[in-house]
């Protein structure tokens, strides 16, 4: 895939819609067979929204036939450079989520109209984002280096700024996370790990994730 992307190849309403989302589904695609079964669970489950990881050949792919199905907001996430990027919107993306903070990346998807959720860990990297002119940021990996806590010292400093937790988010610990003031969004991959048992299992997890933001 080598066309060029414009802002006009995702909606507006697409991509305004990223962060009415408080939880948002990461998928790793081990197996191309598992894709429809990712996107109708979600869909069914009453959250259309998903970050497909590019960590795996089947990553760009997966994006096009999700993006494709027209009722799902898909985002590529692990980009890690410019050409990336560019190869995810135009397979489709409508959003992109990075583990690092890169400015290069930052700055190319920013051109491009579409919303980027770059990762951050450090203090130096948060003010580095808001230099870019951002205020929603990923801390990646969240459960390794405190989670929680390391949200409520973030949140006495940076106080326009909210966080989505990566790494380490469950079900058991999705309420507590979505429940911090500085936290817009929690992502995981518990709900389409279950992928490979069927639509049905993504979307009765889907469901229980729903429940529980709607509750925060």
């Amino acid at each position: 895939m080598t066309g060029e992307f414009s802002a006009s190849t995702a909606s507006t309403s697409s991509t305004a819609s990223l962060f009415d989302h408080r939880v948002v589904p990461l998928a790793s695609v081990a197996d191309p067979a598992h894709v429809d079964a990712i996107g109708d669970g979600l869909v069914t489950g009453g959250l259309p929204v998903v970050e497909v990881a590019l960590r795996g050949e089947h990553g760009l792919a997966a994006v096009q036939r999700l993006a494709e199905r027209g009722d799902l907001l898909v985002g590529a996430g692990t980009v890690l450079t410019v050409d990336q990027a560019r190869h995810s919107l135009d397979a489709g993306a409508s959003f992109i989520v990075t583990p690092g903070l890169d400015a290069d990346v930052v700055r190319f998807v920013q051109d491009a109209g579409v919303p980027i959720v770059p990762g951050v860990l450090t203090p130096t990297e948060v003010q580095a984002a808001i230099g870019l002119g951002l205020s929603r940021l990923k801390l990646f990996p969240a459960g390794v280096f405190g989670g929680l806590r390391l949200l409520s010292a973030y949140a006495d400093v940076y106080r326009d700024v909210r966080f989505m937790p990566s790494g380490g988010i469950r079900q058991d610990n999705l309420a507590e996370h979505l429940a911090h003031p500085a936290v817009f969004a929690a992502s995981g991959s518990w709900i389409t790990a279950l992928a490979a048992q069927g639509a049905d299992a993504v979307s009765a997890a889907a469901r229980v994730a729903v429940s529980v933001a709607t509750d925060r």
